[in-house]
């Protein structure tokens, strides 16, 4: 039975989420840039109204995920500040200027986590030898990929899904993302363990609450 990660742009939306059966969180801010680090104060009061797991996105800005030195060591920081905050687990995705993985900066960041886990999210999407890219993202101890298989929506990027899963075996999970909704997600159900959706209302942040149950009715028909 898949289960269902909700990305969340703000307090009102996770807690609308964990109360509608989500089954985790990613929280961020700012749906227009992608997600960014979410504010301190967001994740105190999501995890004061409930125990539900929240992954927290660390990314300083919107666009590429070539970073300075400056914004690593903002990452770092705000990192540790979550952290101590109560998160349950870390988003983030740093590449080189060439469009391949950071293995030193991620391993650092993953590191810092002290074993929480982290997934490494759709920067991947953007490396062209995807195969030698999970093997690192492995290798630096990442426990989730977020991916729509290097294609725009992860329906066009099934088979490369599918392939990804095969290789990763049982030592990574693949997060499907990218498109994900109620009237599509019966089509990852049975191959994949975990899919990803923000569920929100178009020209909005906020969960739009009737897809959200749309969506965990049709992975668990049990729900209610």
């Amino acid at each position: 039975m898949a289960k269902l990660e909700v990305a969340c742009f703000n307090e009102q939306s996770a807690i609308i989420a964990a109360k509608e059966g989500a089954d985790r969180i990613e929280l961020c801010e700012d749906y227009s840039l992608g997600g960014i680090t979410p504010q301190l104060e967001t994740l105190q009061a999501i995890k004061k109204e409930s125990d539900i797991p929240v992954y927290t996105m660390i990314r300083p800005r919107g666009g590429d995920f070539v970073y300075t030195e400056k914004e690593f060591e903002m990452m770092k920081s705000h990192l540790l500040q979550l952290k101590e905050a109560g998160a349950d687990g870390f988003v983030f995705g740093i590449l080189t200027k060439d469009q391949k993985l950071d293995l030193d900066k991620n391993k650092e960041l993953v590191e810092m986590t002290s074993g929480l886990p982290c997934t490494f999210h759709r920067a991947f999407d953007r490396i062209e030898y995807k195969q030698e890219a999970l093997e690192e993202i492995i290798s630096c101890g990442f426990t989730t990929l977020l991916t729509s298989g290097g294609e725009h929506s992860a329906m066009e990027g099934l088979e490369n899904l599918k392939l990804l899963k095969v290789q990763a075996g049982n030592r990574l999970t693949i997060l499907v993302g990218g498109g994900v909704r109620s009237h599509n997600v019966l089509v990852f159900k049975n191959d994949f363990d975990f899919v990803h959706s923000a569920c929100i209302r178009t020209g909005t942040q906020i969960i739009d609450v009737k897809e959200l149950r749309n969506l965990k009715k049709k992975l668990n028909p049990n729900f209610n």
